[in-house]
């Protein structure tokens, strides 16, 4: 899909306010949860989109995955996406998982660091 400049930001302010919608809620329904956030490379879009969806600890996310909330994690991503007229065949293909605490012991808090390795590719 080649979209023009304003086309993606049109797009990418429409995936905020609804990954923003999701992320409110999964903070009230999710122990633990904290944030999300989303890369996304336009020259390979949407196919590049990843949503990464952020736990305070590694034992709040390894709860939340273990009491199978990751689906609803998942939902709330699918849920985003139709409200931008995103489609992906897969979503939970582009939805990741992390810790606050991970980031911390391994990339020193520095998360562009650690979502690097997240990064969309080109195709």
């Amino acid at each position: 899909m080649s979209m023009n400049k304003r086309e993606q930001a049109h797009t990418e302010r429409d995936l905020i306010a609804a990954l923003t919608t999701a992320c409110e809620t999964a903070k009230a329904q999710i122990p633990g949860f904290q944030w999300l956030t989303h890369q996304l490379d336009f020259a390979a879009f949407p196919a590049s989109l990843v949503v990464v969806w952020v736990f305070d600890t590694q034992a709040s996310k390894d709860r939340a995955l273990a009491q199978g909330l990751s689906a609803r994690m998942v939902e709330l991503t699918a849920e985003a996406l139709a409200e931008t007229a995103i489609s992906l065949d897969a979503v939970a293909r582009h939805v990741h998982f992390d810790s606050e605490e991970q980031c911390a012991r391994i990339n020193a808090g520095n998360w562009l660091q650690r979502l690097a390795r997240l990064r969309p590719s080109r195709g």
